[in-house]
């Protein structure tokens, strides 16, 4: 890879995070969302989170998947009842561990 077109590459790559970041700020106080709009974008962020921890929890242990799936049905209770972070943590983290 030649130098100039290692420098296309890396402003290419900042053009692409950059003007997805910008644009919305620059235009988000002219623009108004419908409600139904605006609700459905409030769950983007859960429904990310899910994408990335769901296969995690099962190749926790590939032998035997039920173990991450007890794990996160533990994490899942424990969040729900106590609302902590750290607690449903802890708990997905003993379940899998007790069962491994």
């Amino acid at each position: 890879m030649t130098p100039v077109s290692f420098w296309f590459m890396v402003l290419g790559m900042a053009l692409a995070t950059y003007l997805p970041r910008t644009l919305p700020l620059l235009m988000g106080s002219e623009m108004h969302l419908p409600l139904w709009l605006e609700r459905w974008l409030k769950l983007v962020p859960y429904a990310a989170l899910g994408a990335l921890i769901f296969p995690g929890i099962l190749t926790v242990s590939p032998e035997r998947p039920w173990i991450g799936i007890l794990g996160g049905i533990a994490a899942a209770i424990a969040a729900w009842k106590w609302r902590n972070f750290l607690i449903a943590l802890i708990a997905a983290f003993l379940t899998v561990y007790v069962l491994s």
